[in-house]
């Protein structure tokens, strides 16, 4: 199928309102929608949710080389469905795009595969789970699991193995996303180990660090109104982490979760964790925040999050802002953060 074809198909549910960043706030019908209550089950929720529209699983890593040098990795996979239709084949409705990068401080690479579902071209399976694009593959028990990709100019493999639960956001795993009541299923794997190898056009190097597993699934994760969303993943140094996003829109709304180091979360609700830009950086023609004040009073932090490179721009299908960031203030660590709808 021509390439250009297959993008406009991959976004058609959604572009073609234009409600909300990237049409997902367009509004549903056939497609499931989820509500309070769910319980989980795995390992059948590490698998997909052809019943709804949209679904990801997103990892990103924050990585230091033997000279102390701070790299950052992604690689995600998603899946859209063009209906709720049970199509064997050919005739399946799902498609996936995946995404993989490499920023160092210097440079950042990028590139995008996708494919049609229904052909073994791309899927998730989960026993044992493995998903996978084309060549690349995020494959293996938690203990245990490997996560595989290439592009033009670079390449990973990296081990992963996980030393902590899973966790679940909002209200056990049921994230609202706006003041209307739009929600995903929401969960992630906060404590990945990392070791392996990246390889970028100056040689190979040898990394180590910690990644994070983001899961969502949902039909319709925005209102209308919402053009965009900051999002950052933050692991301090005495273990803990947060996670915390505001989506942008006639008001801001905002969510959190501190995880603790045996995974034990609490959840904050719209308005107690905010993030205020103080410096934006000109990337791809945009201007974008790379360095931004973030604080949530209830858990005393008062911190700066700063990019690794302010360039770390996705120039994919649908381009955004992905990399590395730094957090210095009241507390210190490595972390990630995703920027959409700046243009």
């Amino acid at each position: 199928m021509n390439v250009k074809l297959l993008c406009a198909l991959f976004w058609f549910p959604f572009a073609a309102a234009a409600q909300g960043f990237a049409g997902l706030g367009t509004s549903v019908e056939d497609f499931a929608v989820p509500t309070p209550g769910k319980v989980f089950d795995f390992p059948t929720d590490d698998g997909p949710h052809p019943d709804y529209r949209i679904e990801w699983w997103y990892l990103t890593a924050n990585l230091r080389a033997d000279d102390e040098t701070d790299y950052g990795l992604q690689w995600t996979l998603f899946r859209t469905a063009l209906s709720p239709d049970k199509g064997e084949g050919w005739d399946s409705p799902q498609l996936w795009m995946g995404h993989a990068a490499v920023t160092t401080p210097d440079a950042h690479f990028v590139t995008e595969r996708l494919a049609r579902g229904g052909i073994g071209q791309a899927g998730v399976i989960t026993d044992p789970f493995a998903a996978w694009i084309d060549d690349w593959a995020f494959e293996g028990p938690d203990a245990d699991a490997r996560l595989r990709a290439t592009g033009p100019d670079f390449a990973y493999d990296m081990a992963l193995s996980a030393t902590g639960p899973r966790v679940f956001h909002g209200d056990a795993g049921y994230s609202v996303k706006s003041a209307q009541g739009q929600a995903s299923y929401y969960f992630s794997q906060p404590f990945f180990d990392v070791t392996g190898t990246l390889k970028l056009p100056d040689g190979e190097v040898a990394v180590t660090g910690s990644a994070w597993l983001d899961r969502e699934w949902s039909s319709q994760p925005l209102a209308a109104d919402q053009t965009g969303w900051d999002w950052f993943s933050l692991s301090f140094d005495d273990g803990a982490k947060l996670m915390g996003f505001q989506l942008r829109g006639a008001q801001t709304y905002t969510q959190a979760t501190l995880i603790m180091p045996d995974g034990e979360t609490t959840a904050f609700p719209n308005g107690a964790f905010n993030a205020e830009p103080l410096d934006v950086t000109a990337a791809a023609g945009r201007q974008v925040p790379t360095t931004w004040q973030v604080t949530l009073p209830d858990i005393d932090l008062d911190a700066t999050v700063t990019a690794i490179n302010p360039q770390s721009w996705m120039d994919t299908s649908v381009p955004y802002w992905e990399g590395p960031v730094r957090i210095t203030g009241s507390h210190t660590g490595r972390g990630y953060l995703e920027m959409t709808g700046y243009d």
